[in-house]
């Protein structure tokens, strides 16, 4: 996760200045920041797309996914401290619980029995369980209310997804 944060961050500085990561994922010809920045992994050249995807995603643990960054602001922010093997629980803990106290990512009405989730919930439901109330299940713990945490636990709202926002999340951009 340190890598992949740190070589996204340096590929966003290569290409500073720019409105969006977006800006630099060419589909078929050009330059691809997802695939063309390379990690080295073990002595392995690794794409940020095959270190998300192939390494980090198939560890089964989706709070993983509140801990890397695409320099957009829809993603989770870019934790001030390196991941380590004897705090990691607790700053994926941290993460996800920050990425959903954000207005941004989650809301729930109550009256309306609507959870409004970050589009990154859908793009990987699957990372969070096989059925809507594993998924659900699985996110509850991380909820900034209680309200909303017995309303995931009991599967009992309907979802609707946020537009995400792909503006670069610079600190420039941030502080206007």
């Amino acid at each position: 996760m340190n890598a992949d944060n740190a070589v996204t961050v340096r590929g966003i500085l290569r290409e500073y200045p720019t409105t969006s990561i977006r800006n630099h994922t060419a589909k078929v010809f050009g330059d691809n920041i997802w695939n063309d920045l390379m990690l080295n992994v073990g002595g392995v050249p690794c794409s940020l797309d095959q270190m998300e995807h192939g390494v980090l995603r198939s560890m089964g643990e989706p709070r993983i996914l509140f801990a890397i960054v695409c320099a957009s602001r829809g993603f989770p922010r870019l934790l001030a401290e390196a991941y380590t093997a004897e705090k990691l629980d607790h700053q994926l803990t941290v993460n996800a619980k920050n990425f959903f106290g954000n207005a941004n990512n989650f809301a729930y009405s109550p009256s309306q029995k609507t959870f409004q989730l970050s589009s990154i919930l859908r793009w990987f439901a699957d990372d969070f369980g096989n059925d809507r109330a594993a998924q659900l299940r699985r996110i509850a713990p991380c909820l900034p209310t209680r309200e909303a945490h017995d309303a995931a636990m009991a599967n009992s709202v309907w979802i609707a997804y946020c537009e995400y926002d792909w503006q670069l999340n610079d600190h420039a951009a941030t502080s206007r």
